[in-house]
């Protein structure tokens, strides 16, 4: 998909981080985004910067999830690019000092990081089935998954995230297989140690020690390094069935 003119593209937590330097990539190339996000307000904000469409949604709900799909198709079409981003990073140890920990605190992360991104996926992947190929090919179009390293060498108190993020590097390959005769691709980024919000907020000798860790280049990730390799993803037609590391050649230890 070499050009993104009048495109239509979903991104999942795109009111921040990640999500919000993909979406305005996107945008200042063409694409009509739409902001998927459960912070509605600041998504409303970032897409009237970019002339996208804002929507509420809860990935982890059937319901949530298709009035936002079916809402972002009404204003610009069904889309041909999806980036999942939304999730969350908590940390919990299994048994800690307040004791074992609850098996709704690992159901949520799951649901929302794992379910969450198959529940968009598999229904944007739907409305795809609909529309014409736009090449020689027969490609219709291409979605991105978000990962993490923490899925190949997950810390202390990251059981559930790194089961999250595991599933959606396990689920790559399959979801490129299956999707294959629609002409439709799928692809993972797995980031490492990335500059968000979140981590904007650490004192600056946290990020400074975090930043140390790296190989080479030794700081923190963009949001806007996630971005260029999304977009890449996407024009280039031969990446499909893998997931990429962005991880500056991190490798993390158990804490």
């Amino acid at each position: 998909m070499k050009s993104l003119k009048n495109v239509a593209a979903l991104i999942t937590g795109g009111a921040s981080g990640m999500g919000a330097a993909t979406a305005k990539h996107l945008a200042s190339l063409g694409a009509k985004v739409a902001l998927l996000d459960m912070n509605l307000e600041k998504a409303e904000e970032l897409a009237k910067e970019l002339g996208g469409v804002a929507v509420h949604c809860d990935v982890s709900s059937a319901e949530s999830a298709e009035k936002a799909v079916a809402a972002a198709k009404e204003a610009h079409g069904a889309a041909r690019i999806l980036v999942n981003c939304a999730g969350i990073a908590p940390g919990k140890r299994i048994v800690g000092r307040d004791g074992v920990m609850p098996l709704d605190d690992f159901k949520k992360v799951i649901d929302i990081n794992l379910v969450g991104s198959f529940n968009v996926l598999r229904l944007m992947a739907a409305d795809l089935a609909e529309l014409d190929p736009i090449d020689e090919d027969g490609e219709r179009g291409v979605i991105i998954n978000t990962a993490s390293v923490a899925a190949y060498e997950g810390q202390i108190g990251q059981a559930a995230y790194s089961a999250s993020k595991g599933g959606i590097v396990g689920m790559t390959l399959a979801c490129a297989r299956d999707l294959s005769k629609l002409g439709i691709r799928v692809m993972t980024i797995a980031p490492g140690i990335m500059y968000t919000p979140m981590m904007a907020a650490m004192p600056d000798n946290v990020q400074e020690s975090l930043a140390q860790q790296m190989p080479f280049p030794q700081r923190l990730g963009k949001a806007e390094e996630f971005a260029e390799l999304a977009l890449h993803i996407i024009q280039n037609q031969y990446l499909n069935g893998e997931t990429i590391r962005l991880d500056a050649a991190i490798r993390m230890q158990a804490k």
